[in-house]
């Protein structure tokens, strides 16, 4: 039963976690621009879900950074309580956006079950794909922060950007998004969703 409800769940979870995150945010302006990819996302799940339903490990790991990125709207991104973890790793910034776009490459997962499960091609081009897939919206996403960043300016569009005084920050994420798509595709390759009886 909770199987087959599974992104039901997860989605009742999130509305409910979104509506509490979403009173008194640090920054209004930066939680508007946070919470705009995340509500696009989610509800394209949501829409989608009687023309395409994935395996539950593919929601699953679609909604860590769904979640992930709501918190980092409510705090802005460098400004999440994190430091445990800045300290455990002896760092110099808070490094919960970098975690976050680690999540971001767990949808390699979920691109290559559909692609493999719709049909349009096989494995070794589904798993490169997908890859591509993600590397391309990491790089359009720092256009997109730079972009807002310039455009709103103050400190809003610094909070946003969250480079945290890294000049290599952009860089840093791309290649963080990069990690967690190999990382999501590895998983993919023992699991293969597209192989099995629907959750």
């Amino acid at each position: 039963m909770i199987s087959k409800y599974f992104p039901h769940i997860l989605a009742g979870t999130y509305l409910i976690f979104s509506i509490v995150l979403a009173i008194n945010p640090v920054s209004r302006d930066v939680w508007i621009a946070e919470i705009i990819p995340v509500v696009v996302i989610f509800l394209t799940f949501v829409f989608t879900f009687h023309l395409f339903r994935f395996s539950n490990l593919a929601y699953g790991l679609v909604f860590i950074w769904i979640f992930w990125h709501t918190v980092g709207g409510h705090y802005t991104f460098a400004n999440v309580p994190f430091g445990w973890v800045t300290e455990l790793l002896g760092a110099e910034r808070n490094h919960f956006d970098r975690i976050g776009h680690f999540t971001i490459g767990f949808y390699a997962f979920a691109m290559a079950e559909w692609l493999l499960r719709k049909g349009d091609c096989g494995f070794k081009l589904a798993m490169t794909f997908s890859l591509f897939f993600i590397m391309s919206v990491a790089a359009a996403y720092e256009i997109i922060e730079w972009w807002y960043a310039a455009l709103e300016g103050g400190d809003a569009g610094v909070e946003f950007l969250g480079s945290q005084g890294d000049i290599w920050d952009a860089q840093k994420d791309m290649l963080s998004d990069t990690l967690g798509a190999i990382s999501s595709l590895v998983l993919f390759y023992f699991y293969r969703p597209d192989q099995k009886l629907q959750d």
